[in-house]
């Protein structure tokens, strides 16, 4: 059951404890990256099997999960629900410094999978049950800026103490961390009205049944249209972020210590910057034409792509920082208005649910496929280029953007119509 609406000097105390968790969500999550060369020497793997462990083993559960857990938050306390999968998927990142084998680490990662899917769809909905509409694009926004920093902060610090220790002590580290943050989160993040800010009867309007929830969305195209053009880019997106690292160190022959500080910083400067940039976007230019928040991202997705061809191209290390940098903003300005739109697709009482079935699209395609198809393709490469394999396996990837731009621009036309105020 929700609580009394929070008081609104609290609201960015609680996005604040929201961006600390999401940091983690990603931290465990791309971590996995920087500790693959030494994973994959000791356990004797195959870039394939790096790509299902890192991708399929994560995705299947955790967008499947991710459903019926946010239709339980929508009914019960989200605040409870995150607490309790923060707890899981980070003891599940503990016990991946534990594996012994490539079956042993892929059930612990389905273990973080399960965890991480109550994650994003209850803080998507406590966020907009926080703030206004005229800052939600923002306010989400800046909740996605967990993403780049936990991105970076897992590369580096998961680098450097693989580097230092080993790689299991860096799953352990940051498994524990997110043990100690658990409580911490409940005692601070409470359950506001549903709806609270959107409308008086928010909380009188009964909850809605999976199969409203249903009904109100599936047939909307802009849902199916966001979700896909998400997911398109996701597959290019999650995929070269898992690889990259790899790759500066096969291709480029960064070692493990300089490849952690490099990347850390693209990811944390680049999607900061992109995030931010998106969200502002989206609450400026949505009040001119709903259709922005999708155009916003389209664009951003045709920009990027020649921009790191550049840049995956380019032997100059400085110069390469910038230019991965450039694209590492774009590819992640999407999240800010493309999530404050699917909010607007059904009533708050189905936010959690709504956000989820949109998470199911994104994470199963752009997870599951993303990180197994650049590994794949590289192992297939491999007899032609040797070292250089990756590097052809991420240009073949980059088409993937095209068919994001294209989704998102058919969306630009269906939000409009779909939208719920």
């Amino acid at each position: 059951m929700s609580t009394d609406a929070a008081p609104p000097r609290n609201r960015y105390v609680v996005l604040g404890v929201l961006v600390l968790v999401y940091t983690l969500n990603y931290l465990d999550r791309q971590i996995l990256g920087i500790l693959a060369l030494p994973i994959k020497k000791e356990l004797a793997l195959t870039d394939g099997q790096l790509g299902l462990m890192g991708g399929l083993s994560f995705a299947l559960l955790y967008s499947t999960m991710g459903v019926p857990i946010a239709w339980l938050a929508d009914r019960r306390s989200r605040s409870w629900i995150m607490a309790v999968c923060l707890a899981a998927w980070s003891l599940f990142t503990a016990l991946c410094g534990l594996a012994g084998n490539f079956w042993h680490l892929f059930l612990a990662r389905v273990g973080v999978g399960v965890g991480e899917a109550g994650g994003a769809a209850p803080a998507y909905s406590l966020i907009s049950d926080y703030f206004p509409k005229r800052q939600r694009g923002r306010a989400l926004a800046a909740y996605s800026l967990g993403i780049p920093i936990g991105s970076g902060l897992g590369v580096l610090l998961g680098g450097l103490i693989a580097a230092s220790i080993g790689w299991r002590a860096a799953f352990l580290v940051v498994g524990i961390a997110g043990l100690v943050l658990a409580p911490v989160f409940k005692l601070v993040v409470l359950d506001p009205v549903r709806g609270g800010l959107d409308e008086a009867t928010g909380i009188a309007a009964p909850s809605p049944s999976f199969r409203d929830v249903l009904r109100t969305v599936l047939p909307k195209a802009s849902f199916w249209l966001l979700a896909l053009g998400a997911a398109a880019s996701s597959i290019c997106g999650y995929g070269i972020a898992f690889w990259l690292p790899s790759f500066f160190q096969r291709s480029l022959h960064l070692s493990l210590v300089q490849t952690a500080w490099f990347y850390g910083a693209v990811n944390v400067l680049g999607g900061v910057l992109g995030i931010a940039g998106g969200g502002a976007l989206a609450d400026h230019l949505g009040k001119r034409s709903r259709s922005n928040y999708a155009r916003i991202p389209a664009v951003a997705f045709l920009v990027a792509m020649p921009l790191f061809f550049a840049a995956i191209n380019t032997r100059s290390l400085v110069l390469s920082f910038f230019l991965f940098v450039l694209p590492t903003g774009l590819n992640l300005a999407w999240l800010g208005p493309v999530i404050s739109a699917v909010q607007h697709l059904a009533p708050a009482k189905m936010r959690s649910t709504v956000s989820a079935l949109f998470l199911l699209v994104n994470n199963l395609l752009g997870i599951a496929v993303g990180y197994y198809y650049f590994g794949a393709v590289s192992d297939l490469l491999r007899p032609r280029f040797g070292e250089e394999s990756l590097r052809y396996a991420i240009y073949s990837g980059a088409g993937f953007y095209l068919a994001s731009s294209a989704l998102l621009l058919f969306a630009s036309r269906a939000l409009p119509e779909d939208w719920v105020d």
